[in-house]
């Protein structure tokens, strides 16, 4: 199944290769495979050419953290958040403010 998908995604994007989602749906897709170099591959893409593309940072980061490159991910949160804040993506915005407090140390959890 994940087989057949992932064709369809290449297929789609061939005919569309500068559409962000269509991008955004490989790296996830790849990620579900677990084969983090191609998402890895789209996600840096997306930050590169499509940058107001608010969903990319979140999962980004997460992937920099999973490959413990927390400087990264760090860097990634606070571009995402900056793009939230610009786009009116609250949402967005308070979840990555969330993980890039988590990554800095600053969870402020109830004991």
């Amino acid at each position: 199944m994940h087989h057949i998908r992932l064709q369809k995604l290449l297929t789609f994007l061939e005919n569309e290769p500068t559409d962000p989602f269509l991008k955004y749906a490989l790296a996830t897709e790849y990620m579900s495979q677990n084969d983090l170099e191609k998402a890895l591959f789209y996600y840096d893409d997306l930050m590169t050419q499509h940058p107001d593309y608010v969903g990319t940072y979140y999962h980004a980061g997460k992937l920099y953290e999973r490959l413990e490159k927390k400087p990264e991910a760090i860097l990634i949160y606070q571009k995402g958040m900056q793009i939230a804040r610009k786009a009116g993506d609250n949402h967005a915005f308070s979840e990555l403010q969330a993980v890039y407090n988590s990554a800095v140390g600053l969870d402020y959890e109830d004991d």
